[in-house]
């Protein structure tokens, strides 16, 4: 997945004013404890990030 997927995805589920402070602020464990940013510049793959975010969230399938 893209970066670009990703951050579409993220503003599809979340709205674009809230996703990117959403990735900033929440902490998840499916993340390792690290938020959306943290994950990504620690260089996980964003289709993993995506996985973590709809476990920790409970993204219905038809969303993800």
């Amino acid at each position: 997945m893209r970066l670009t997927d990703f951050w579409r995805r993220m503003a599809d589920y979340f709205g674009e004013g809230y996703a990117d402070s959403f990735a900033r602020d929440h902490v998840m464990s499916e993340l390792g404890g690290r938020t959306v940013h943290q994950a990504l510049d620690a260089g996980w793959e964003a289709k993993d990030v995506w996985r973590g975010v709809c476990r920790a969230m409970e993204i219905p399938a038809d969303r993800r």
